[in-house]
């Protein structure tokens, strides 16, 4: 009689358990949707502002172009400036709308993942109250389940919803397998989101650093014009008969020294095995041929990268090399340091503020050269330098190329 008492309440137990209602997880799933529901507004809000920021940048970029092509004048070259640093300020304000979406896209994805869990939780004790129920019915012999129903037709359909329990099983497995593969996909993009989370916040700090450089541009320009175009069109001169000067220098250097190396035997100190950053790696403030470099059309193109240092940073050889020139006499005349190196590469060295070798030295990967400058009117800054930096210039056989293309 316990036996046949048992055996009763198991399948009442089964019944329940295959037809479960469960009302906390229907309330806990809506509660999720609105929380979903409400993140993915916010994220829509977001790239609503960004694409309205983004709108906005391209007239400055317009802007600058435009003003480009007209005649270099004080006033010109400071409606560049403040130009770029409306759209600057613009492209700061669009990383932190960025970073916020991005936050919100993480709390979704956060409670997908959740939501996922919950749904396994549930599937695996479903499963397991099935199986437990099942391995018990299973001791529970035919006759005994024909004696607890009251007519054939009672057994016949008590053996069937037995197929039903079989059937329910697999379909949970299924369910459950497919929740698992979707959370691991779910865990991916998350992954996948703090990563580019990262780089927005590096990209967001570089803006910055931009920002404060544009910003230097434009207080040299203000303090050393005093708003007059008579002055800066004295010192855009100095600058290009500087730059003609040092670009001439540089030129025969380079092939007097090579031949000069020539004639001498086995240099092993010229093994070339790639280049280092000369003051570790660091924002820069100024690529190669920059269309944005603020005095691209008074000066011509921008040589090199400009490397953000404050003044008096340790500059290190890129590469081991012979030094072909130190041009320092302590003013505030433009100072460098080229060093020729195997490969048929030369390295510049501009706006220094100390050196620490001299010409004819042979120099190691890594070697302390000398120290950067580039604070106006500082020794060795030269004419029209807005800021500290490390001008920095590689050479393939004496013409110049990116330095960003030889870099690690």
């Amino acid at each position: 009689m316990k036996n046949l008492l048992r055996l009763s309440l198991l399948l009442i137990i089964i019944g329940l358990s295959f037809n479960r209602p469960n009302f906390a997880l229907g309330s806990y799933e809506d509660e999720l949707n609105d929380q979903i529901k409400n993140l993915n507004n916010q994220i829509s809000n977001s790239k609503k502002k960004i694409d309205d920021i983004q709108a906005r940048q391209q007239e400055y970029n317009d802007l600058i172009a435009q003003k480009q092509t007209e005649k270099s004048s004080l006033n010109n070259e400071l409606g560049i400036l403040n130009d770029q640093l409306a759209r600057t300020q613009l492209e700061i304000e669009a990383n932190e709308l960025e970073i916020d979406k991005t936050n919100l896209e993480i709390k979704k994805i956060t409670l997908d993942v959740q939501d996922k869990d919950e749904q396994i939780s549930q599937e695996r004790e479903h499963i397991a109250t099935m199986l437990r129920l099942m391995y018990k019915q299973d001791q529970v012999s035919a006759l005994e389940i024909l004696l607890l129903n009251n007519s054939l037709a009672d057994f016949i359909n008590q053996l069937k919803y037995l197929e039903n329990t079989n059937e329910e099983i697999a379909q949970s497995v299924a369910t459950l397998k497919e929740a698992k593969d979707k959370l691991e996909e779910n865990k991916r993009v998350l992954l996948a989101k703090e990563e580019e989370l990262e780089v927005l916040k590096k990209t967001f700090e570089e803006k910055k650093v931009a920002l404060s450089q544009e910003q230097e541009d434009k207080n040299f320009l203000l303090e050393e014009t005093r708003q007059s175009e008579k002055k800066y069109q004295y010192l855009l001169d100095q600058a290009r008969r500087e730059q003609a000067r040092t670009s001439a220098e540089i030129s025969g250097l380079e092939k007097s020294v090579r031949e000069k190396l020539e004639k001498l035997k086995d240099n092993p100190d010229l093994n070339y095995t790639g280049l280092i950053w000369p003051t570790g790696r660091s924002y820069v403030t100024a690529t190669f041929h920059d269309p944005d470099y603020p005095f691209r059309r008074s000066l011509g193109e921008h040589s090199g990268i400009d490397i953000r240092a404050s003044q008096g940073t340790t500059i290190k050889a890129a590469a081991n090399g012979y030094v072909a020139r130190v041009k320092f006499d302590g003013t505030k005349n433009y100072a460098y340091i080229m060093i020729i190196h195997g490969d048929g590469l030369s390295t510049v060295y501009g706006h220094v503020s100390a050196v620490n070798v001299k010409a004819d030295q042979y120099v190691a990967q890594g070697q302390n050269i000398g120290r950067t400058g580039g604070l106006p009117g500082s020794v060795g800054s030269g004419p029209f330098c807005t800021g500290a930096h490390l001008h920095f210039e590689v050479r393939k056989n004496g013409l110049p190329v990116d330095p960003l293309d030889y870099l690690p």
